[in-house]
């Protein structure tokens, strides 16, 4: 009888032996929405917005001047690692701006959407 109690309670211990992570990327920048508010369409140049913002993402040609796109990435994940089951639970989140460029290289116009803040931790399960 005590045999099969040891035996059972090291069939338990490693069926629930692993580990738990929690993790975010490291690379995240946020924007400074302050900064987005010295933008002025029909003012602004295209040379002000890198000055104020950096390099865009990804420029886009248009009929009629340029996209700059500006996107930034937050991850957070969570994870629990037994010895036969794995769960993970993995939230990932973009800022966005877009600002619209004309041929004489001044902004038209900008969209931005803020949604890293929402990022979240959750159970894996």
């Amino acid at each position: 009888m005590q045999f099969r109690t040891i035996i059972l309670g090291i069939v338990i211990v490693t069926f629930l032996s692993g580990c738990a992570v929690f993790g975010r990327n490291k690379d995240f920048r946020p924007f400074d929405e302050q900064v987005l508010t010295q933008v002025k369409p029909g003012q602004t140049t295209a040379v002000e917005v890198t000055k104020m913002f950096g390099a865009p993402s990804q420029i886009v040609k248009l009929a009629n001047g340029n996209a700059y796109v500006y996107d930034r990435t937050l991850s957070k994940a969570t994870g629990v690692w037994l010895v036969l089951v794995t769960m993970a639970n993995y939230d990932i989140q973009h800022d966005r701006i877009v600002f619209f460029i004309n041929k004489n290289d001044v902004v038209t116009h900008y969209g931005s959407s803020f949604k890293t803040d929402t990022a979240a931790y959750g159970t894996p399960f």
